[in-house]
């Protein structure tokens, strides 16, 4: 479908009735098909269908979070999670029709089996009994996030909310790195008791729903949800052992090093994130002349990235700049229609502006690849833990191009950005040994929960220190997670992707076009096949085998080595 930019496109409010109506009576034809060719045009009419849904559904949440006290799209997100709730009935029915039907080899002929299991796993967490438990937890999220958007506060004549804050915190002036920790500190301090209440809320619907379906725990749950269908809990359990056993002494040797670098007695959390002394590489350039210099980097690194790269500044699928009322974190979403991915990020002139423009530039290019090569729209992306490794890879990918950012401290910012990328992973661990504990034991209170959290980092993070912080010292750190809030037991995914991206990176190191191609054949692939037969046909290591973690830990602590000797 041709359009324009991004911000003319006409929102109209999707008719979820007509599109469950719609849906219902494309089932009566596929039930009552004379032949396959009947069926099949039943049945990929009903994702024309949900197109159009899911692509005005979009538009609104994008600018629900570019601006969160926009009343118009507030009220519509509030309609879009009430009204679409039940639309997952109509999917409930197409789901059953496929598999009792006698057309079912024939999909899987033409769609491969993965299509056949994902319907069978799928209709386990569909149900009317959980429709009104999904608009409740739609509406507190919501709440979650206006509420998280709306925090701000003075910082040495600047009105700053988290992000803002962030940008101070890596100073080269520790008094300001303090003061900024200790405003951010405080902002979330401000609101941990409605957080706490709220998170309060949506575990006990969390939990509500599992039962209904007749799940153990909302663990379970999730991991259907989540599409997790070749590995259990038990499996990313030994996956955290590995990382505390290779991983967790590789970072606290880093950090050993840092704080002989930086000349401080003992290292806090707000010296975490500045390597240098003299300060950190920090982009060069305007919002404006950043985006040109990755459209020039895009069309180097290959001709379809280029292409990729052209069409997002063409359309102008771009939300980048901080601002007070905009939510947090970054993005990257799909607008179906337009076969459009569009990129939200919140820049505060800090190198991390092009690692979220990197990282979700790679989402972007997947979904960009995805939909022009796959027929149907459910199969034109993966789990996450696949479409992770689609946005990391691509971090590193850039690396050879980084120049055009950041100059003459180029390899500074190769070195922060290595470095970093492995020290986040026991976080990364954290939070998923945080969300188990809370549902193995729902009824937890709300400083049990903290100090749950407080033993996790201990483990996983043995060098984090508040600097006598006493919100933080307690266990308040796992509130600025808003994964875990909005997206549950969505954060392993993260870890486990960055050991297939490591690879591609390490592989790259030897023979660049080999490892590139190896990615995009990743990329064209989407969801047509499961995690393990996706991680096979692209030459990938399993994450979940130790000695997959052992290789990676020890390759890349020779390669920082080797990047820290070109500083």
């Amino acid at each position: 479908m041709e359009f324009g930019k991004f911000e003319d496109i006409k929102y109209v409010r999707p008719d979820f009735k007509k599109a469950s109506k719609d849906i219902k009576n494309n089932v009566k034809v596929m039930k009552s098909a004379a032949n396959y060719e009947e069926f099949k045009k039943a049945y990929v009419n009903t994702e024309e269908i949900l197109k159009e849904v899911i692509t005005m559904g979009t538009i609104a949440s994008i600018r629900n979070t570019i601006d969160t006290t926009d009343k118009f799209y507030d009220e519509e997100e509030k309609y879009i999670n009430k009204a679409s709730a039940p639309l997952s009935l109509a999917m409930l029915s197409l789901a059953n029709t496929v598999l009792k039907s006698k057309y079912k080899e024939d999909i899987k002929k033409d769609y491969g089996q993965f299509i056949i299991q994902d319907l069978e796993m799928s209709k386990k967490v569909m149900s009317p009994k959980i429709i009104l438990l999904s608009i409740k937890e739609g509406a507190l999220t919501q709440k979650y996030s206006k509420d998280v958007a709306a925090c701000k506060t003075n910082f040495r004549g600047e009105e700053c909310n988290f992000y803002g804050l962030l940008k101070h915190m890596q100073s080269t002036d520790r008094v300001e790195r303090k003061e900024a920790f200790i405003a951010w500190a405080d902002l979330y301090a401000s609101i941990s008791d409605n957080l706490d209440e709220l998170y309060t809320k949506l575990i006990d619907l969390r939990v509500k729903k599992a039962k209904r379906l007749k799940f153990d725990s909302f663990i379970d749950y999730s991991y259907i949800a989540r599409g997790r269908y070749d590995y259990t809990k038990e499996e990313v359990a030994k996956f955290r052992e590995a990382v505390k056993k290779y991983i967790v002494p590789l970072c606290s040797k880093l950090y050993e090093k840092q704080v002989k670098d930086l000349e401080i007695d003992k290292l806090h959390w707000y010296d975490e994130e500045l390597t240098f002394k003299e300060g950190n590489a920090t982009p060069i350039g305007t919002e404006e002349e950043l985006v040109e210099k990755a459209r020039i980097m895009y069309h180097e690194l290959s001709k379809e990235t280029g292409e990729f790269f052209d069409f997002m500044c063409e359309h102008k699928l771009f939300d980048l700049t901080t601002r007070p009322g905009k939510h947090l974190g970054g993005y990257c979403t799909f607008i179906p229609n337009y076969k459009a991915p569009f990129i939200f990020s919140n820049f505060n002139g800090t190198s991390a502006d092009v690692d979220v423009l990197t990282h979700e530039a790679g989402h972007a290019f997947q979904a960009y690849l995805g939909s022009r090569n796959i027929e149907l729209m459910n199969q034109m992306s993966s789990t996450s833990e696949i479409n992770e490794i689609h946005s990391m890879s691509m971090e590193h990918f850039t690396y050879p191009f980084m120049d055009k950012f950041f100059g003459e401290n180029v390899d500074k910012y190769r070195y922060h950005h290595l470095v970093k990328s492995i020290e986040v992973i026991p976080y990364l661990v954290s939070v998923d040994a945080f969300q188990h504990a809370i549902f193995e034991n729902p009824k937890m209170s709300a400083m049990e929960r903290r100090a749950t959290w407080k033993k996790i980092e201990e483990e996983f993070m043995p060098w984090r220190d508040y600097d006598g912080n006493e919100f933080l010292g307690q266990g308040g750190f796992w509130m600025q997670k808003q994964h875990i809030f909005l997206y549950p037991f969505y954060y392993i995914d993260y870890a486990l992707a960055q050991t297939c991206a490591y690879q591609y990176f390490l592989k790259g190191l030897d023979n660049f076009s080999d490892a590139f191609d190896g990615y995009m054949n990743l990329c064209k692939l989407g969801g047509t096949k499961g995690y393990f037969a996706l991680l096979k046909e692209s030459n990938l290591d399993n994450p979940f085998e130790e000695e997959t973690v052992k290789w990676i830990s020890e390759k890349i602590s020779k390669v920082i080595d080797e990047f820290e000797s070109k500083l």
